[in-house]
């Protein structure tokens, strides 16, 4: 009788080893290159420009910054095997990602993601509460809160059980909404900026009327900011629509 270790492939296990790796590096790498130009941009090329900006007048702790990036690099792991379970999915036809842009329309890609981040949104404000939770903050959420006034390398600084949590929207979303390549390729780009802005320590978005309307709308440095320094406020990923219904908005 064949036990079921002897009837594992190890070949396969190992070329699937290889490449949650390297998906890891490629995710981790792609946010330290992303995250390093826009602080190198902001604070050091163009700091006298941005410097009326800048959220906080502390410099970070390079203690902070090693953990930030220490847990950074665990969240690129557990979002490369996130993407390659999300590819299986896609062999197996379990997903409604398709690739024939006229199976639906052209028009039908940017609404798809926008009902993507909408949906993304709602699922992180209801999930970012419930880790708010006293009995579950300090199992989940208390890692990221850890840097009370965040930088660049705070934007993928979560503990793995939140990683875990936030990267199972995925999965989930491709298998309910159908979403072409363009649109995927769109959403992860859109995920990755914006969890920069939002940790940057520095206010892009415009100022003036049209950036008090534009920011009443789209969660910026400055309202995420208040999450971290205020706590129990600004819970929404990309949208303040659920912080003013559910008045949660400082």
């Amino acid at each position: 009788m064949i036990s079921p270790i002897e009837e594992l492939d190890f070949s396969n296990v190992f070329a699937l080893t290889i490449t949650i790796l390297l998906l890891a590096i490629i995710v981790f790498l792609r946010y330290l290159i992303f995250s390093g130009a826009y602080h190198f941009f902001f604070f050091k090329l163009f700091k006298n420009t941005f410097q009326n900006r800048f959220l906080s007048k502390k410099k970070q702790k390079q203690k902070q910054l090693f953990k930030e990036i220490y847990w950074s690099a665990i969240s690129g792991l557990i979002f490369g095997i996130f993407m390659i379970f999300c590819y299986y999915l896609f062999t197996i036809n379990a997903t409604l990602i398709y690739e024939d842009v006229s199976k639906y329309s052209i028009w039908y890609i940017p609404i798809s993601i926008f009902l993507f981040l909408f949906f993304q949104d709602t699922y992180y404000y209801w999930a970012h509460r419930w880790m708010h939770n006293p009995k579950v903050y300090k199992h989940l959420h208390l890692v990221h809160h850890k840097s009370i006034h965040t930088s660049v390398w705070t934007s993928f600084s979560f503990h793995p059980l939140e990683t875990i949590l936030q990267a199972l929207f995925l999965p989930l979303i491709i298998c309910i909404l159908p979403l072409h390549f363009y649109a995927i390729i769109a959403v992860l780009g859109i995920m990755t900026i914006s969890a920069t802005i939002n940790h940057a320590g520095v206010e892009v978005y415009p100022s003036g009327k049209f950036g008090k309307w534009f920011q009443s709308i789209f969660i910026g440095a400055t309202h995420h900011d208040k999450h971290h320094t205020k706590f129990n406020y600004n819970y929404g990923l990309y949208f303040t629509f659920w912080d003013r219904l559910m008045k949660t908005e400082f």
